[in-house]
């Protein structure tokens, strides 16, 4: 059962919109972070990840158009990053979808994520998206399935394989790469046509938004409904939960065990019915883990959660 006042929080620690050093990055994170022991963690982290894998040299392609000027939505062009290493094993490739409750965020603060994952021989976009109040969710899930469809057309130019797609993301951008990889429409639209391979969630928002709503009454004017409208309806269609079908990808979660309930619940729903209908889920639950920390863990290069995922990608 859902419960009034276990929503999500807005999370904004990533809201920073311009290009950030790791020393730069780790002073910002300390404002926005008040507990000591983050703060102590997280500058060794960026220590540690500023200095490990640098003898691995990567190639890195920034601020990409994938979508133009939409006139007629108003939405503003939309660019992404490509991250991939001198030399691939198989070109697989990995698209990551930044979270900020719709509407904050940028992809330019997550270069490090492209960076450790290409020194390990994954080709890795990362994308921008049109944020609230620009769009509603569609408009994020449309973009973020014409992404894809940039990647499968242009991504043999940086080494990747375009039948070995992969996509991920955190906290909203987990709802949206989970919401793309179940609800076809949106990648056939963008015109699609080779399936993605799997899905990676890093402790997503939003896989029942419909549940969450309904239960918890947002005031006129909140976010997010502007980014899911007043509409019941709309609701359900925005929630990845409610379209689980036999020939999804294959999925890998993570959750904190210390995230907010609203997370925890859509989680558990969503592992379920994924296992109702007994499609691949490898659903991990990470002790001692909030939600702003389930994404902090990979500015550590050695975070064995890298090689759990480069293991999934392999196996698929």
């Amino acid at each position: 059962m859902w419960k009034k006042g276990t929503g999500i929080e807005d999370f904004e620690v990533f809201a920073r919109p311009r290009e950030t050093t790791p020393v730069q990055l780790c002073y910002y994170l300390k404002g926005m972070i008040q507990r000591r022991r983050y703060i102590r963690l997280i500058a060794l982290m960026v220590l540690l990840a500023s200095t490990s894998c640098a003898f691995r040299s990567i190639h890195r392609h920034k601020n990409i158009t994938y979508m133009e000027r939409d006139e007629a939505r108003s939405l503003p062009p939309q660019s992404l990053n490509v991250f991939s290493p001198r030399k691939t094993a198989d070109g697989s490739v990995l698209i990551f979808i930044h979270g900020g409750s719709w509407r904050s965020g940028d992809k330019k603060l997550y270069n490090f994520l492209g960076s450790r994952m290409a020194r390990k021989g994954i080709v890795t976009v990362v994308i921008g998206y049109p944020l609230n109040p620009s769009g509603d969710f569609n408009d994020m899930a449309n973009a973020s399935a014409r992404s894809v469809k940039w990647v499968q057309d242009n991504i043999h130019r940086f080494g990747g394989d375009p039948s070995r797609v992969f996509l991920s993301g955190h906290s909203a951008g987990g709802h949206l790469a989970a919401l793309i990889s179940v609800r076809d429409e949106y990648l056939d639209s963008a015109g699609v046509n080779i399936p993605i391979k799997g899905a990676i969630l890093i402790d997503a928002a939003g896989l029942d938004m419909y549940g969450y709503l309904t239960a918890d009454k947002k005031p006129g004017g909140h976010s997010y409904l502007n980014t899911f409208t007043t509409n019941p309806s709309e609701w359900k269609k925005a929630s990845p939960l409610y379209y689980v079908h036999p020939n999804m990808p294959p999925f890998l979660i993570y959750r904190g065990d210390r995230t907010y309930p609203s997370i925890i619940i859509g989680n558990e729903k969503f592992r379920t019915a994924l296992s109702g209908i007994g499609s691949p889920v490898i659903y991990t639950v990470q002790k001692r883990k909030k939600h702003v920390p389930m994404i902090i863990q990979f500015f550590w290069t050695w975070n064995p959660r890298y090689k759990e995922i480069r293991d999934f990608i392999n196996s698929h």
